[in-house]
């Protein structure tokens, strides 16, 4: 599970670098997607990207609830896990 957890982390990371034009090692857990100044279109690409990614749906208004990197990567686990 730690492994999944990771790989759910990283894709995040990946995805949220290139639509910030940052490098993916500058987020961490605690990175709040409140101040990045993230927008609803981003979610959107990040949760379409994750759901591609692990072939899991992604409800968009649970996942816009979540504050951080960590949260949003707990929640894709939790959904995997189902």
């Amino acid at each position: 599970m730690a492994d999944e957890r990771k790989e759910v982390f990283d894709a995040l990371c990946e995805r949220a670098a290139s639509l910030f034009g940052k490098d993916a090692s500058e987020f961490t857990e605690e990175t709040s997607f409140k101040d990045l100044g993230i927008k609803s279109v981003q979610v959107s690409q990040i949760t379409t990207f994750l759901e591609d990614k692990f072939d899991v749906e992604i409800p968009y208004m649970q996942f816009r609830r979540k504050e951080t990197f960590g949260e949003a990567a707990d929640y894709v686990v939790e959904l995997l896990d189902m």
